[in-house]
């Protein structure tokens, strides 16, 4: 191999004893945290600045040791210029692992394959990516579908952004992008937020504080924007198709509230009158305890 020293570097060859011969810009992260393994049952066998000369020895320790040889060099699996998505006759390869892949990173996107045009403007297509990408067995940062696979599992339900996007909400997504909510946080997390702001709204209304209810209504919008977002959706979309429900309903106020026609839980003219049945009154109750 002509390597005689060990160097120090940033590209370190590990070698897992009767295991693999990897190469890491990260050993804590690759070897300990990912792959479990601990300082002790691992050695670095060789390091440079060179990501070329690195990727030269972990092939060639691999072959040297008896390993199984990577089919494709350390230097080649990074390419700084790749887009969010590469397509290939037989799969598209998303730059992300399968574990950090989400909704508000297959969002918007749209790319050809030889089945056709796909385009993320549906939620269950969303579903449909999350549940069957598969990680790259090249690079643990890329993950992967089946273009013949996913044309096949269609027709989906298009709820994408129909709508022009409004600016105030397009200038929400770039303020939430830019602080990494899309990279870091997830729905779960903003619908605990929408649960605080729903609060904070429900005191300024009580304390009759109009500033303050302008201040939590507006922060709700923030949060809605950025839920909807991170499920792969516009909220404009949600908002147009909650539209279109709603307009075609018909009924009337009773009490300041709108009460759908046809409305079982409701009877006309005494809002304090359910439609549901008196269930009487309560079982008696026999103590057994003297």
């Amino acid at each position: 191999m002509g390597i005689s020293t060990v160097s120090k570097g940033k590209y370190k060859v590990y070698h897992i004893r009767g295991k693999k011969i990897g190469c890491t810009k990260n050993v804590k992260k690759r070897v300990e945290k990912e792959q479990g393994y601990k300082p002790d049952e691992y050695d670095i066998l060789f390091e440079t600045d060179d990501i070329k000369e690195a990727a030269k020895a972990e092939r060639t320790l691999q072959q040297d040791l008896g390993y199984k040889v990577d089919i494709k060099p350390y230097d080649k699996l990074f390419n700084k210029n790749m887009k969010k998505v590469n397509v290939t006759e037989q799969t598209t390869t998303f730059a992300i692992s399968k574990e950090d892949i989400n909704g508000s990173f297959l969002g918007d996107l749209k790319w050809e394959t030889p089945y056709g045009t796909v385009e993320i403007n549906a939620t269950d297509k969303i579903e449909w990516i999350l549940d069957n990408v598969k990680m790259s067995m090249f690079n643990s940062n890329r993950c992967y579908v089946y273009n013949k696979a996913m044309h096949e599992a269609g027709p989906f339900q298009k709820q994408g952004c129909e709508k022009k996007p409004m600016k105030m909400f397009e200038k929400i997504r770039q303020w939430a992008n830019e602080r990494g909510l899309y990279d870091k946080g997830n729905a779960t997390t903003q619908y605990i937020k929408l649960q605080e702001e729903a609060g904070e709204l429900a005191k300024a209304l009580l304390k009759n504080d109009q500033p303050e209810v302008i201040d939590a209504i507006g922060d709700i919008v923030v949060v809605l924007t950025n839920l909807a977002y991170m499920r792969g959706v516009h909220i404009e979309s949600c908002i147009s198709s909650a539209y279109d429900v709603i307009s075609k309903r018909t009924g009337k106020m009773v009490n300041g509230t709108f009460v759908k026609d046809n409305d079982p839980t409701f009877v006309y003219g005494d809002p304090s009158i359910s439609a549901y049945p008196d269930p009487g009154p309560p079982p008696s109750f026999v103590s057994n305890r003297t």
